[in-house]
């Protein structure tokens, strides 16, 4: 043996040698003997003793062999393809050798210390075939089965995780390195070597002379693996000690060595074995149609998949360059083309759904004319940056209603050319007044960024305007130039946050600027949506409020939105404000676009049984087979990991494409990097520098960068109006476009996959703003109390008719009836108000490889404990970085660059636990009653797996991390003991149940309170805790609890309301899941898309259980289904009955009766 991960067993020189002693027990009887005749194997004319043993020889059939005499399959047999060529003696012999890779490696799989590279097998496969092994041959059989085997060089360091793990030391199981404390257990040999000091590429002892390169060098080595399909883990049966339940998902939380049994090793062998012979007889019957001979066919077609190792590379990025690698073409085809490759792709499989292709053809541009004159100068700047010389008829209209004195919304397609509509009036009004002022309020820094850029450019077209102060004011503002900006700045790009944290508050220094407001711009109207939209709905009238006690009353307001149900609704309700103009007829030109929705193959093409592959590779292959094609692409992905991850793989697929020079033209964009980076990010994006971009919804809005030709969506992204919103990023300037939607494992993108036209025939929603959230309300009432005294009678136009009982209860009286803010607000009472729940406290990431000491990223404390912890991977860019040392205290984690093929995932559970009781409701008609009051949200990181591109589980290590605590408010439901006893007594899942009905109300809430989704949260249920073997120390309540995600301790409001309507929203609940015609539950009644655990402990039935139960409705208990239910296995029961929550001071408490009369009553205990 040559490298040191082969060495793991260090009780035999060769590591394989228990499998030669059980080969005649494990190896199944062939299917098709090697050597043999191969058309008598699969013809059942030929009399074979061979053939005889494993399928029925009776009469001949054209459809698939059935096997004789065995037990219920474990995995679903492939159909036999046969052949009446007599297959010539190499391709004899490749079977020979294909047979003897398929058992070591099914054997090796076992054995998690054991790497399959080439050198290791070798020897073990050549004692089954009795003949040398050769590349050329591995080479043969990848290229007959290419989806099914992979067969490449790979960096040694990634194989070498596990290989010496018998051997750690007690540093070890100290749980500390020398000199060093740290949270958690050393994680293994890959984090500082057997004695915790080693360095990742420090001296080995089980490397030989000739294997010692430059620390840290990456050799890599041949490996080689099956990837149609995998072993399914096993547990052992108490009684026997067999394996059993071979399909059963592994679902415990302690890592074991895993346990396969005979059978199902032997099942999978034989099948393996089939689709080989299978892949030979298709070959040569292709190869007898076509008149080749075989074995040069093979071998000419075998060349395309020999391995080759990677070309070094230097591990710092090199500075891009303008033009793009002479391997991209600088042209691309057109779409339909491109798609058809896609398609004719020997890896393509089916991938696009039925119904989930569909082409929208250009449309031709209307124009419209202004009804006044522009300046030359104005008319040359247009020209010169934009190429205009004619305006589309919505631009026009809208134009020319801001110049008669209007409010006006704008609701067209994306990139319809509305950034034009808000840039021209302000220039024009410019060139008229010189001291004009204009905001524009943007809901991400990047579009602040790209829109600065724009209008700058224009401005430098104009005499007198080009040195015009045109800044942003937001966050990453330095603070010596915050007063520069203030007072000079003629228009600033800033963000709702700005607005309400820092210039309304500070009116006395910001009063030259807003008596000169001409213009406000809120680009993104659809973006204020639910409980951020009632936030700056109130900041928009203490805007108006202070522009107009300062004598600007001439204020007008611009907004553009992406296509919604009620524009101009939206848009009285955002502003307050009468007299608008709705522009909703878009004249621009579009290109023809192609949608597809592509879903993630089955790991075996057309074997359901190997289970649906990685979405997250399969969006790597996509994007790199398009952008090597020409096509610029825009990755979306749903949470930052996603983001980090796709880079990561993308990376590694143009690494192992021999295309190492596309790499830098691939940049992740997402929440957290620095200002900087983000700022280098898109100036790229814009100069045509990438060929890719993966980004979060950072950039799901309409940042201008550059032409793109392809939006790929990994998963679908919550809502509907997400995924159009993200599908218009393609096709920005005219060209034809594709939008590709790729749908993962989960309900809700296997739903949407199997029925594609509600993608594209669902009404678009209406948004929805609540200004009656008296918790909000009452947050900005007191902030314009701070900003400037009240007066209800002059200000009840901007607060509504309540003001005066709301001043009267929350506010201090002054003097002649103004209202001053009240002391518990103060000193700053914006900072008590947050419109987004952002945080102050971050953590610092900080590269320490090679001494660098570069701070990567902030993280927000909220992810810090669930991102960084000690030997946790942390991804930056698609590169991994190993967390050497988190120190909460000084919040900043210490991170190493390192070459590994695995990641960690955090093991962690949260709790929601009310702890007083403020409110209680009867439930009309029943003895339950709903209760309202304080919540505590505990989240703890108790350990992490260490997992690898296959999602498999390597080890499993502890950490001591600190909980992480939060307070809010919310609804809970205790469920009746009656429910218990059923739902017991027909086995059916408690947890699910719970689980199923607490989404079932949860998903209507928005029909009842304004509100939007994720606003309102629930206690997920984790499979690996609900459905394990072993008891649980952490029991949890049987009870259904809601809670607001925003507005901190006193919550947002939301569930107060919710609680109004508890027993309309259990009946609708109730009908809802009724009325459904699914039999375990889906997206249309228990399930939800943003179920933070997958909808993985669901039980429809049990749902139904609780409904009924809380609303006293009649239960048939016979007509329930008897469990375990299939997809909620029974396991250690994890739920006891609930405990009433005592009330706030243990004193009185609030019951809210049938008639809706209030009862003072006292509280028990």
């Amino acid at each position: 043996m040559t490298s040191s991960h082969h060495s793991a067993d260090a009780t035999t020189t060769d590591p394989l040698k228990s499998l030669k002693r059980k080969r005649a027990s494990i190896e199944p009887k062939a299917s098709i003997e090697p050597g043999h005749d191969a058309s008598s194997a699969r013809n059942p004319s030929h009399d074979s003793p061979q053939s005889s043993g494993s399928f029925d020889t009776g009469q001949a059939t054209t459809g698939p062999k059935k096997l004789r005499g065995r037990p219920p399959k474990l995995v679903a047999e492939p159909t036999v393809v046969e052949s009446d060529i007599e297959w010539p003696f190499w391709f004899k012999e490749l079977e020979k050798t294909h047979r003897a890779l398929n058992l070591v490696y099914t054997f090796c799989s076992t054995r998690k210390h054991l790497a399959t590279t080439f050198e290791t097998i070798r020897s073990t496969v050549e004692s089954h075939t009795n003949r040398s092994l050769t590349v050329d041959d591995v080479v043969a059989i990848v290229a007959l089965r290419p989806g099914g085997i992979h067969f490449a060089y790979v960096d040694e360091l990634m194989l070498q995780l596990d290989a010496r793990g018998a051997d750690k030391d007690d540093t070890f199981k100290a749980g500390r390195y020398t000199g060093k404390p740290s949270q958690s257990f050393a994680p293994d040999a890959s984090v500082g070597g057997m004695t915790g000091l080693e360095g990742l590429g420090d001296a080995d002892p089980y490397r030989t002379r000739d294997d010692e390169q430059e620390p840290g060098s990456g050799r890599e080595v041949l490996y080689f693996e099956f990837i149609d399909e995998d072993l399914k883990r096993q547990v052992q049966d108490k009684k026997t000690g067999d394996p059993t339940k071979p399909t059963r998902r592994l679902r415990h939380e302690d890592v074991k060595l895993p346990v396969y049994s005979q059978k199902q090793m032997t099942a999978l062998i034989e099948k393996r074995n089939i689709k080989f012979a299978n892949a030979v007889n298709i070959f040569l019957n292709r190869c007898a149609a076509e008149s080749l001979d075989p074995e040069m066919a093979l071998r000419s077609e075998s060349e395309s998949f020999i391995p080759r190792p990677s070309a070094p590379r230097d591990s710092t990025p090199q500075p891009k360059s303008s033009t793009l690698p002479a391997s991209i073409p600088k042209e691309r085809k057109s779409i339909p083309e491109i798609v058809q490759e896609l398609k004719d792709s020997p890896w393509y499989t089916g991938q696009i759904v039925p119904d989930g292709h569909r082409v929208f053809d250009e449309q031709e541009p209307v124009y419209g004319y202004l009804n006044f004159l522009l300046s030359q100068d104005l008319v040359n700047a247009l020209y010169n940056t934009k190429g205009i010389t004619q305006f589309y008829a919505h631009q026009a209209d809208a134009i020319n209603a801001l110049h008669d004195g209007h409010h006006v919304v704008v609701s067209t397609s994306t990139s319809s050319g509305k950034s034009l509509i808000y840039q021209l009036p302000v220039i024009h009004a410019l060139e008229q007044d010189w001291n004009t002022r204009a905001m524009y309020i943007f809901p991400t820094k990047a579009l602040a960024q790209d829109q600065k850029r724009s209008l700058k450019e224009v401005m430098k077209f104009m005499p007198g305007l080009e040195e015009m102060l045109v800044e942003t004011f937001d966050g990453d503002t330095p603070m010596r130039d915050r007063n520069i900006i203030r007072d000079d700045g003629r228009i600033i790009f800033t963000n709702p946050d700005m607005l309400h944290i820092t210039i309304l508050p500070q009116e006395e220094r910001w009063r030259t600027f807003l008596q000169n407001l001409k213009y406000v711009v809120v680009d993104e109207l659809h973006y204020y949506n639910g409980l951020m939209g009632s936030h700056v709905a109130l900041i928009m009238r203490r805007l108006r409020r202070i522009c107009a006690a300062v004598g600007n009353t001439h204020v007008q307001f611009i907004s553009c939105s992406a296509t919604v149900a009620n524009p101009k609704e939206h848009f009285t309700t955002i502003f307050g404000v009468e007299d608008v103009k709705l522009i909703d007829f878009d004249g621009s030109p579009s290109g023809r676009k192609e949608f597809l929705c592509w879903n993630t193959p089955y790991k075996d093409p057309g074997d359901p049984s190997s289970g649906r592959g990685n979405a997250k590779f399969e969006c790597s292959r996509l994007f790199c087979e398009l952008i090597l094609r020409g096509v610029r692409v825009i990755a979306f992905c749903r949470v930052r990991e996603h983001c980090e991850k796709l880079v990561n793989a993308i990376k590694q697929e143009l690494e192992h494409r021999g295309r190492s020079e596309c790499i830098n033209r691939v940049m992740g964009y997402r929440g957290g990097y620095t200002a900087q980076d983000r700022r280098q990010i898109e100036t790229e994006m814009f100069e045509g520098k990438l060929m890719g971009i993966v980004a979060t919804t950072a950039l799901e809005l309409g940042v201008d960068i550059g032409t793109l030709d392809c939006v790929m969506t990994w998963g679908f992204p919550y809502t509907i109006a997400n995924l159009r919103q993200q599908s218009g990023r393609a096709g920005r300037r005219n060209r034809d476009s594709l939008s590709i939607l790729v749908g993962d494992s989960f309900a809700t993108d296997q739903y949407y996959m199997q029925n594609p036209d509600e993608l594209f025939t669902k009404p678009n929603c209406e948004l929805q703003v609540d200004l009656e959230n008296m918790l909000v309300k009452e947050g900005h009432i007191q902030c314009a109390a701070y900003e400037m005294p009240i007066l209800p009678a002059k200000d009840t136009k901007y607060f509504g008719e309540d003001l005066a009982t709301i001043c009267e209860e929350r506010l201090l009286k002054g003097d002649r009836g103004f209202y001053h803010c009240h002391d518990r607000f103060r000193p700053k009472p914006s900072q008590f108000v947050s419109i987004r729940d952002t945080e102050e406290d971050h953590f610092a990431v900080i590269d320490i490889t090679n001494n660098r000491n570069v701070v990567l990223e902030e993280l927000e404390a909220s992810r810090a404990t669930f991102t960084i912890y000690d030997g946790a991977i942390f991804l930056h860019q698609g590169n991994t970085y190993l967390v050497r040392d988190f120190n909460p205290d000084k919040k900043m984690a210490r991170v190493e660059k390192v070459q590994v093929d695995w990641t960690t995932e955090q093991r962690d559970y949260t709790d929601i636990d009310p702890i007083e009781t403020e409110a209680i409701r009867r439930i009309n008609g029943s003895k339950s009653l709903a209760y309202h009051g304080a919540i505590k949200i505990t989240q703890v990181v108790f350990g992490y797996f260490k997992v690898d591109k296959k999602n498999r589980i390597l080890d499993a290590i502890q950490v001591d991390n600190p909980p992480v605590i939060r307070y809010s408010k919310g609804t809970w439901l205790d469920v009746p003991r009656l429910a218990l006893e059923i739902l017991v007594s027909r086995r059916l899942h408690v947890g699910g149940a719970i689980h199923a009905a607490q989404h079932a109300i949860m998903s209507l809430m928005p029909n009842f309170v304004m509100s939007m989704p994720g606003d309102v949260r629930t206690e997920c249920k984790n499979h690996l805790k609900e459905f394990a073997r072993r008891e649980t120390q952490r029991k949890r309540p049987a009870r259904l609890t809601f809670y607001d995600a925003k507005g901190g301790a006193g919550g947002s409001g939301i569930n107060t309301k919710a609680f109004e309507f508890i027993d309309v929203l259990l009946r609708k609940a109730l009908g809802r899941v009724l009325a459904c015609q699914c039999r375990d539950g889906c997206i249309e009644c228990v399930c939800s898309e943003l179920c933070k655990e997958a909808n993985s402990v669901i039980s429809k039935a049990g749902a139904e259980v609780i409904l009924k139960s809380l609303l006293n409705e009649e239960i048939d208990v016979e007509s329930l289904p008897m469990g375990p239910e299939e997809a909620s296995p029974a396991g250690v029961e994890t739920v006891v009955l609930a405990k009433p929550v005592p009330p706030r001071n243990r004193k009185t408490v609030k019951i809210i009766g049938l008639a809706g009369e209030e009862i003072e009553i006292q509280a028990n205990g």
